[in-house]
């Protein structure tokens, strides 16, 4: 099912694209450079269908972003040498560098070996919780639980809420109903409770998804010695640092350096915040990652970098490479730059 802001987001692209706006624009909007945001990387996902298909692109589609980027001038560069480059103003050419949050395991499996293809570079994001069971990968054990449903009851502020999932159109309805539940009206300290008391209920292994998709740290350390990869903090439990207190946020961004210099045996210099969108971060949570003394910090934010960017090293948008868009001309479009303004209220230096 494509939703209507999907179908909007193509119809712009298409426009820019097909009316010459994009190329035309290049060379006053492209920018400096751009950060490429993965998260799963994987030829075979086990649902196809999942409505968090989005997060997944095939190995040869991200094969051909890098060699088609390539052939467009840029240059792959690492995460600390990105830095360097929005220090300097872009001198040296149009640069990317690639991010993959949460540490899927096909990040190693599939996506590394394209990498190493084209000597390219990647900052995997990890966030701690999430591989030793303390966090969830929330938004896939509640998928779950819709598919193990016919329906569910959800305990909501104006009292008991139903929600009907025996057909597969209600299904999509209710695994949207339950992720804005989960993410919106229960609390942040909340969350996990929450989550397994419904997946126990419903005969749901909590922990399933997450063992299933996610490294473990034996397969973190090996990829963490690889000359290509570099590990960044992505929170201890990524965690909503918005909807926390200030030192609740502070420790889930200051204190997941302790716990992967003691598995990993090295210091994080960069950072990813959860979810990364307005409701997510902003200039409190920015604020937070300067303060741990991280190199850089990186949102959701879609823009391509510009040299002002210099001056907001802990506030870098990216370009999410993701499953909705597995087209490379849409992605030469996003890279253009004519996107970023479209994106984000006419701004064309984003930030928070």
């Amino acid at each position: 099912m494509i939703d209507g802001g999907e179908a909007i987001r193509k119809l712009a692209l298409n426009v820019a694209r097909y009316t010459g706006l994009a190329p035309l624009a290049r060379p006053f909007v492209g920018g400096i450079g751009a950060i490429l945001m993965l998260h799963r990387v994987t030829a075979t996902p086990e649902k196809p269908d999942s409505v968090n298909r989005h997060l997944n692109i095939a190995p040869s589609f991200l094969d051909a972003v890098i060699a088609g980027m390539k052939a467009d001038g840029y240059a792959f560069v690492s995460m600390d040498e990105a830095v360097q480059r929005i220090k300097a103003g872009g001198k040296g050419g149009r640069f990317a560098t690639i991010t993959a949050d949460d540490a899927y395991r096909d990040n190693m499996t599939e996506a590394l070996p394209v990498l190493e293809r084209h000597g390219a570079p990647i900052t995997i994001y990890v966030a701690p919780g999430l591989i030793d069971g303390t966090a969830d990968l929330w938004w896939d054990v509640a998928e779950d639980i819709v598919n193990a449903s016919n329906r569910l009851t959800l305990a909501t502020s104006n009292g008991s809420a139903v929600i009907d999932c025996a057909t597969p159109a209600r299904k999509h309805q209710a695994i949207a109903r339950l992720h804005a539940y989960l993410a919106t009206e229960v609390r942040e300290e909340d969350l996990r409770t929450v989550l397994r008391e419904l997946a126990s209920s419903n005969g749901v292994d909590a922990d399933a998804s997450r063992l299933r998709a996610l490294m473990n740290w034996d397969e973190i350390r090996t990829v963490a010695a690889h000359p290509l990869v570099t590990i960044g903090a992505h929170t201890i439990n990524h965690s909503n640092l918005k909807r926390l207190s200030e030192d609740d946020a502070r420790h889930e961004i200051g204190a997941v350096k302790d716990k992967l210099r003691a598995e990993l045996g090295l210091e994080p210099r960069h950072f990813a915040y959860p979810y990364g969108y307005a409701s997510a971060v902003g200039c409190r949570e920015v604020g937070f990652a300067r303060d741990a003394g991280y190199v850089s910090a990186v949102t959701t934010r879609h823009g391509v970098l510009r040299a002002e960017h210099a001056g907001f090293l802990h506030a870098l948008p990216r370009i999410s490479v993701n499953g909705r868009y597995q087209n490379l001309a849409h992605i030469r479009t996003m890279l253009s730059g004519v996107t970023t303004p479209l994106a984000n209220a006419g701004k064309m230096v984003v930030t928070v």
